[in-house]
């Protein structure tokens, strides 16, 4: 079997804290237990009685201790006792000792040689004790200076996969492309016998908590090879040149191994662009990165060393990173779709108590574009929230409850409304409501509700569509949505608050998007302008300006003003229209606080003679 522990792992392990005290409770025992078991034993009697015994003639032998003046003697019927007398014996009674033919002898105890010595040596001992305490603690704190340019991959068994394919739900596609690795390092003869080279490196690429680092470990699962994985901080230290002495320890512990996978999580923290702004040619990152250059070339595609690396910006990244040869390989993990939303869902339930009432195809569906760690979360929340209602099974209510948490916010119990902001709050939710339902392209409306949850007052919650493209009058339909609150508070009051700094926030930036990046505007024409790069994203400082000039500018604020001005105007003529719906909406939030999507478009088809899809 292949010996995978890291390098330094043979040493002997610490002395345990029992042994310490031990060490000294020996100590204390050879310094005073001498004195302790030198102590005399007998009847302890006073110094009076002492002298009756011998005038009456009952005492054989003593002896004085010149120490602590402590007198042992023996009587003639073989008892013993002791007692105290005073610092020099008087005449009278040495006399009497002499007449009662007592013998009587001086002794003056010895200390041993460890307690006479200690005073002598206890002072270097304390002082050599601190300072082996402060090296002990700043080995602690900052590690050993002499392993600190090892890497501080972790190591996984080879003979003991935890995670393989089977634990990874859906995702089908890139199952496919990333098996060719898993047969590379099973059957290498396949490939050498027709002359096919695997890529050296795979480059996962997808936004957070799709599952690339799961993918990573079921790779080496798959293959039963070791695994070693780290992080790009991990390469990074105060120490100069430390972050590439642990890229060099870390491929010569992959070529111990013979056939192993190196992964690489978050390795945009140490791949950014070179050159970049300010940080010149010699900052530890840099360094680091072509350390890993180096080593990518230094091995060949036949030794059985792949590399696997994961990133949610590869535009960031250095182009000598993802040339062929190196990171040859991109493979794309995006956001799960219905039918991967589903098997994620039932691999995180397979092992908690579901009700009959639980549907996860409703789930799977009313969960667009959330990611397999939002759905692994989603079905914790709901078992919580089943655990506080005190029920032994998880129900369809409980994942609505933490559908909505998780989506909404957490709700805000405490804060209590007035009835005027509960009203107003009712108007300007209403006015999303409406909006929602009667617009031909906006998103099916699925609940509205004014009970505070998270930082909003209310929420009007719509399920958007699965989509991979979107129209010109898809985002229109969204800006109007978003002004409806504002508009219908407008209507309904006369006068405009502050609970729609949101609203515009959001209908700005998708007019910005429109007219600057998406070419949704006839007077712009087929020209976008991306956002300004920041210079720590791998952008040189030098050429980091404005694309246009000043007319330029002048024109698209001209478009995006324009843009609002017409969606604020098409909802102001379409809440007007839908009056009688608006306030039967507004209504029931004030009645029942939350109400769904089904309910909405009833009230405003019995407001109206006409059907609800009516339109501007």
């Amino acid at each position: 079997m292949r010996d995978n522990k890291q390098p330094g792992t043979d040493a002997k392990p610490p002395m345990p804290k029992w042994a310490i005290w031990a060490i000294v409770a020996a100590v204390m025992v050879i310094a005073f237990g001498s004195q302790f078991i030198s102590q005399p034993t007998g009847e302890k009697i006073s110094y009076t009685e002492f002298l009756e015994l011998v005038r009456d003639g009952d005492v054989r032998e003593i002896t004085i201790n010149n120490s602590n003046n402590v007198i042992s003697g023996e009587l003639k019927n073989g008892g013993k006792f002791t007692t105290t007398g005073a610092m020099l014996m008087s005449e009278a009674d040495e006399q009497l000792l002499k007449q009662q033919g007592v013998n009587y002898d001086f002794k003056t105890p010895q200390p041993n040689w460890f307690t006479s010595l200690l005073p002598i040596f206890l002072p270097f001992l304390l002082i050599i004790g601190f300072f082996v305490w402060m090296q002990r603690r700043a080995m602690g704190q900052a590690g050993n200076i002499m392993s600190v340019g090892r890497s501080k991959a972790k190591a996984y068994q080879a003979d003991k996969p935890s995670t393989t394919f089977s634990d990874v739900a859906g995702y089908d596609g890139v199952k496919m492309e990333i098996k060719e690795v898993v047969d590379f390092l099973r059957m290498p003869e396949r490939f050498k016998e027709i002359g096919a080279r695997v890529p050296k490196g795979i480059l996962l690429v997808g936004p957070p908590g799709t599952g690339k680092t799961l993918f990573a470990r079921a790779v080496a699962g798959e293959a039963g090879v070791g695994f070693l994985s780290v992080t790009g901080s991990d390469f990074m230290e105060m120490f100069v040149g430390v972050g590439a002495s642990r890229v060099r320890d870390l491929f010569q512990q992959a070529r111990k191994m013979g056939k192993a996978i190196i992964f690489i999580d978050e390795i945009d923290s140490i791949g950014r662009k070179r050159g970049a702004g300010l940080g010149g040619g010699h900052d530890e990152r840099e360094q680091t990165l072509n350390q890993l250059l180096a080593e990518m070339d230094g091995f060949e595609a036949t030794e059985g060393i792949v590399i696997l690396a994961a990133t949610n910006r590869p535009d960031i990244l250095d182009a000598a990173l993802l040339r062929p040869g190196r990171f040859d390989r991109q493979i794309i993990v995006p956001l799960p779709e219905f039918e991967e939303r589903l098997a994620i869902l039932k691999v995180h339930s397979r092992d908690k108590r579901m009700g009959s009432d639980v549907d996860m195809d409703t789930m799977a569906k009313a969960t667009p574009g959330m990611s397999g760690a939002d759905l692994a979360n989603l079905v914790n929340e709901a078992a919580l929230f089943a655990v506080r209602r005190g029920s032994t099974f998880i129900e369809r209510i409980d994942f609505e409850n933490a559908r909505d948490r998780v989506v909404l916010g957490a709700s805000r119990e405490s804060l209590v409304l007035s009835p005027e902001e509960k009203r107003a709050t009712a108007i300007h939710e209403g006015g999303h409501a409406v909006l929602a339902t009667v617009l031909t392209h906006s998103d099916p409306l699925h609940k509205v509700t004014i009970l505070p949850r998270g930082m909003a007052l209310g929420v009007t919650w719509s399920l958007p569509q699965e989509r991979h493209t979107y129209s010109r009058e898809y985002f229109e339909d969204l800006i109007c949505k978003a002004m409806g609150g504002r508009v219908a508070e407008k209507i309904v009051y006369g006068h405009l608050n502050s609970g729609a700094a949101n609203d515009l926030e959001q209908a700005t930036g998708i007019a910005r998007r429109m007219v600057r990046e998406w070419g949704m505007s006839d007077k712009v024409g087929p020209m976008a302008w991306n956002s300004q790069q920041q210079v720590f994203l791998g952008e040189d400082l030098m050429t980091s300006g404005r694309e246009y000039s000043d007319s330029t500018a002048r024109m698209l604020d001209e478009e995006i003003s324009r843009i609002l001005n017409e969606q604020e105007q098409r909802a102001h003529n379409l809440l007007t229209q839908h009056r009688a719906g608006l306030e039967a909406v507004a209504e029931k939030l004030l009645e029942e606080e939350t109400i769904d999507g089904a309910t909405v478009g009833r009230l405003i088809q019995e407001s109206l003679d006409t059907p609800t899809s009516t339109t501007v």
